[in-house]
């Protein structure tokens, strides 16, 4: 390799050292004050955010034998996913303050979120594939973190989800191989036009069935409900996050990239899920009671928004600023619903919430901004990235899809209305308990997240045209 450039790799070398120093130094210190841990990751996440600031300042590049690309999408996926771990670690805050496993936490959400960067940036079969299982691998331990209630069950789940969608991309990667001749994404694009088109597209299903997994989207959706419902709030939230970046671009990326249209269907093929996604998460949302089992199927609507974009990568220049805004906004504020849910640790279910609004007004406006963001309400960001994603569609002739997207927002107000309302309505004397707040930094995290969705969405107009920008692959 001719191109080895480890300084353009400074956001993931700071939340590798950082993961490796919490490794060592909770090590050492006593089981119960492991707090140092927590602001060595936070502090690897500022200096990742500020690499990533003068990276986007220099001319793309592909580094490191062509297999890693830093452009535009890498550069604001570095940003995203950089933001949103500060939250998750501040919003976990008051759940691992203390508790003797708090070092294993912080580690494991660095390395998830590391391997969420690369899925993003990886111009190679092999490295996104490496890039899945560190995407995969932390977020199982993550998941069975607590050890308690339906934790280890959640984590068994999403192991063995896991496992299934690891053969089949595997798989998936061995079959392009064989019918593009290489795995780095400008050779595969020049063989697979001359490849069997039988063998490349079975390959190219089978990965993105390992993609949709990552993701939560139909078909491999089937492990969100249980794994969020059945995990502490501020694990969740981080599930069903930030892995869900990278899978997302990296998906982009490599249809945009790879796979030639003549060759595979795929646009096609993305819109049959992403109507899926949305379809069955918003119709699965409706009958929940379970607050963060109703999260979970709204995540999988979300998905379904977001994979609108990555159905006409390449036929619109609407779609990768669009893909990159909307998950921006999503990661946001669906951050700030779970920062809600962990605030409120007594409120399981949605009557719980009675009374909201008269006894923590901070928490029940937190929680409209957030919920009404998710459906896309102006002024808040995912309304911007809904509509950038909607006319991303449209231009890439799925207008069909973009009118059943409007249909399903529609929808979705009724279920996030049900959360909505109660939350206005009296409260039961003898359940207000249950309003009892966990600490005042889950709170602040709640308020935080909902000022960034409307301070992105007002300011969308100045940031979309910075995420506008060609792949390199």
């Amino acid at each position: 390799m001719t191109n080895e450039n480890p300084a353009a790799l400074i956001p993931e070398l700071a939340l590798l050292c950082g993961a490796v120093l919490g490794l060592l130094v909770g090590a050492w210190l006593p089981r119960r004050r492991q707090r140092p841990v927590r602001l060595l990751a936070a502090a690897a996440c500022v200096v990742g955010l500020v690499a990533t600031g003068v990276a986007a300042t220099a001319p793309p590049q592909v580094v490191f034998g062509n297999s890693y690309a830093v452009d535009t999408a890498t550069n604001a996926t570095r940003a995203i996913v950089l933001v949103a771990t500060l939250l998750a670690l501040w919003l976990a805050a008051d759940t691992v303050d203390g508790h003797p496993r708090e070092s294993e936490f912080s580690v494991l959400l660095q390395l998830g979120a590391l391997g969420a960067i690369l899925l993003a940036g990886a111009a190679d079969l092999l490295l996104l594939f490496a890039a899945f299982l560190l995407a995969s691998v932390p977020m199982y331990g993550l998941a069975g973190w607590a050890k308690a209630g339906r934790a280890t069950e959640a984590a068994m789940k999403y192991y063995l989800s896991g496992a299934f969608a690891s053969v089949a991309m595997l798989a998936g990667t061995a079959l392009l191989y064989a019918a593009g001749g290489g795995t780095g994404y400008a050779a595969l694009r020049a063989g697979l036009g001359t490849g069997p088109a039988t063998v490349a597209a079975v390959g190219l299903v089978a990965v993105l069935a390992g993609l949709a997994f990552k993701a939560g989207a139909v078909p491999a959706h089937f492990w969100v409900p249980d794994v969020t419902d059945g995990t502490p709030a501020p694990v969740a939230a981080v599930i069903t996050t930030i892995p869900k970046i990278g899978a997302l671009v990296g998906a982009y990326r490599l249809l945009d990239v790879a796979i030639p249209e003549q060759v595979v269907d795929w646009p096609l093929l993305l819109a049959v899920l992403s109507a899926l996604s949305m379809t069955l998460g918003n119709l699965a949302a409706f009958f929940q009671s379970p607050v963060q089992r109703l999260l979970a199927y709204s995540t999988v609507s979300q998905v379904g928004y977001v994979l609108m974009a990555v159905s006409v990568a390449g036929r619109s220049a609407e779609a990768l600023p669009g893909l990159l805004f909307y998950l921006a906004g999503y990661a946001v504020t669906n951050l700030g619903a779970f920062a809600v849910v962990a605030a409120l640790p007594g409120a399981r279910t949605l009557d719980d919430y009675r009374g909201l609004a008269r006894h923590r007004p901070g928490l029940a406006a937190a929680l409209v901004v957030c919920l009404l963001g998710l459906v896309g309400t102006p002024p808040t960001a995912v309304f911007l990235g809904k509509l950038t994603v909607f006319t991303a569609a449209i231009d890439g002739g799925f207008a069909w899809l973009a009118v059943l997207a409007v249909v399903n927002t529609v929808a979705s107000v009724f279920y996030y209305l049900r959360w909505i309302a109660p939350a206005f309505r009296g409260s039961d004397p003898e359940r207000e308990d249950v309003l009892h707040p966990a600490g005042i930094r889950t709170r602040s995290v709640a308020a935080t997240a909902a000022a960034l969705s409307l301070l992105l969405g007002i300011a969308g107009g100045a940031v979309l045209p910075v995420l506008s920008g060609s792949l390199l692959g």
